[in-house]
C-alpha cells in the first residue's frame, strides 16, 4: 500500500513538472487497446466499437458490422493468447502503437494501432497488420 502511494506521488509530481507526459500518453493508449481487446474476448462488440474513432464508427455503422470485420479479418485480436506492447511512434503526426499478438495456435502477429486523441480520450483510428515474424516469440 505504501509503495503504491509512493509511486502515485512520483507520477503526479512528474506529470506536474511535464516530465511524464509522453509516458502517461503511452499508458493511456495501451489502456484503450487493452480495454478493446478485453471487450472482444467477452464478445462485447458494443463496448469494443466504442473504442473505435468516430471515423471508423461511421465507416462500419454498427457494432454488428464491426464484429464481422474483426472476427473475419483480425481473429488474433478477437481471441489472443498473448498481447505485448512494443514501441509507440509518431509517424507524420499520428501516434502508432506497435503490438505483438500471439494467437491461439502460437502464431505471432505484429500490428500497428493508429491512435487518435479525442475529447472522449484515446480512440483507435485504424489497425495495420504487419508481416508476421513467424511462430513463437
Amino acid at each position: 500500500m505504501l509503495r503504491t502511494l509512493k509511486i502515485a506521488m512520483i507520477v503526479m509530481l512528474m506529470s506536474g513538472l511535464g516530465i511524464g507526459g509522453a509516458q502517461a500518453q503511452g499508458v493511456d493508449i495501451k489502456l484503450t487497446i487493452d480495454r478493446q481487446i478485453k471487450a472482444f474476448q467477452a464478445d462485447d462488440f458494443e463496448t469494443a466499437f466504442g473504442f473505435a474513432s468516430p471515423n471508423l464508427q461511421r465507416l462500419f455503422g454498427s457494432p454488428d458490422n464491426f464484429r464481422s470485420m474483426v472476427t473475419r479479418g483480425y481473429p488474433m485480436v478477437w481471441r489472443p493468447a498473448e498481447v505485448r506492447y512494443l514501441e509507440l511512434a509518431d509517424v507524420n503526426g499520428s501516434l502508432w502503437q506497435k503490438v505483438l499478438i500471439k494467437d491461439q495456435k502460437g502464431v505471432v502477429h505484429v500490428l500497428g494501432y493508429r491512435m487518435l486523441e479525442t475529447d472522449m480520450g484515446w480512440k483507435i483510428n485504424g489497425v495495420q497488420l504487419f508481416s508476421s515474424p513467424g511462430v513463437g516469440a
